[in-house]
């Protein structure tokens, strides 16, 4: 099952739809839409002034303003853990989905090779359950900042 929940919810944060034990239940695997927090869980986003007007990122209401600060923050978590174990920020959000389950893959999208290898090399990545247990608190679905979408797109969803 693809989830859509974690774009529309919560975005760094979607083990909490409550969903999940029914899946489980039923031998279900998750694969959660966008693990990487729309690129927030990597450390690698700017504001949304900064892309090009063709760049969806320009609009998007988690990029702007104090949306973005809090969502930097938020993922802040991420980034120091990466830079405690020596790995990257994408690698963390990713070990951590995989330690939530065998039932839970995500599969993040990439145009580079080399953040293809990248990501799977979060497969090797350790993550203590004082990680785990700093990563779930620093992400919780309250800490996303913004609307999934502007008003515009928004009306397209769910037609």
């Amino acid at each position: 099952m693809r989830s859509s929940y974690t774009e529309s919810k919560t975005a760094f944060h979607w083990t909490v739809h409550p969903i999940i034990p029914l899946l489980r239940e039923l031998g279900i695997g998750l694969v959660p839409f966008a693990p990487l927090g729309r690129g927030f869980l990597t450390g690698a986003v700017k504001r949304a002034e900064q892309y090009p007007e063709t760049d969806f990122r320009r609009n998007d209401p988690r990029y702007q303003g104090a949306n973005f600060d809090a969502n930097m923050e938020a993922a802040a978590a991420v980034r120091d853990i990466a830079a405690r174990k020596g790995g990257t920020p994408a690698q963390i959000a990713l070990a951590w989905l995989l330690h939530k389950g065998p039932d839970i893959v995500p599969i993040p999208g990439t145009k580079r090779r080399r953040y293809l290898e990248e990501n799977v090399g979060a497969i090797d990545v350790p993550l203590s359950a004082e990680e785990m247990a700093q990563l779930d608190a620093a992400l919780p679905p309250e800490k996303v900042a913004g609307p999934r979408y502007n008003a515009k797109q928004m009306a397209m969803v769910d037609r």
